[in-house]
């Protein structure tokens, strides 16, 4: 990656974490719940019976009240577990929502690991970010797991990043190795940008 690009991750993520750490804790809420009624309906929409998705932070749209929900429903709905390698285990998520403190000081659910390839098999994927931009291009956090994660699939179903409406952007920086995604989900609005997330 050329310095210059990463310059530009590094900044607009830090403008982006200002952003959502000055969001009050009525926005918040309201962003969840705007969050989990589009997931609902992606959910549906697409016939889902197995998915990825993942636990939110205190700065994130919620997600931990749709994983509940879908898990009563009756979807398979797998959870990232960071791992040192750079790649990521899942679990299975449960209805009591069971976790413990992960690498990054992030929730991550308890329980039996799956390897990472046991995402392969998932209708839907639902991963985090920090903007996405019109063509599909997702700025992650810069860790780099999700993609990975996303690179490494074959026949990859379609992935849906979480981010607030005002992270919908015209372009982010982006290198080789970053993965487009299918769409993006804000509290407002289901976007479709592109078939396909490769």
């Amino acid at each position: 990656m050329s310095d210059a690009i990463a310059d530009a991750k590094r900044a607009l993520r830090a403008e982006l974490r200002e952003r959502r750490n000055l969001l009050s804790e009525a926005a918040l809420e309201t962003a969840g719940s705007g969050v989990r009624e589009q997931l609902d309906a992606l959910v549906e929409q697409l016939d889902v019976r197995s998915m990825s998705c993942y636990l939110s932070i205190q700065t994130e749209p919620d997600t931990r009240e749709f994983v509940v929900e879908a898990v009563r429903r009756g979807i398979r709905v797998l959870l990232p577990v960071t791992r040192a390698d750079g790649l990521l285990d899942w679990a299975v998520a449960t209805d009591e929502g069971e976790v413990a403190e992960g690498l990054f000081g992030l929730s991550e659910p308890t329980g039996e690991l799956l390897g990472p390839i046991a995402v392969n098999d998932v209708d839907l994927l639902v991963i985090p970010a920090a903007a996405v931009d019109a063509s599909g291009m997702r700025l992650g956090w810069g860790r780099g797991y999700f993609d990975k994660t996303l690179g490494s699939m074959e026949g990859c179903p379609p992935v849906y990043a979480v981010v607030f409406d005002t992270e919908v952007l015209d372009e982010v920086p982006q290198d080789l190795h970053d993965q487009p995604v299918t769409g993006v989900v804000t509290p407002t609005r289901t976007l479709t940008l592109a078939p396909t997330a490769r």
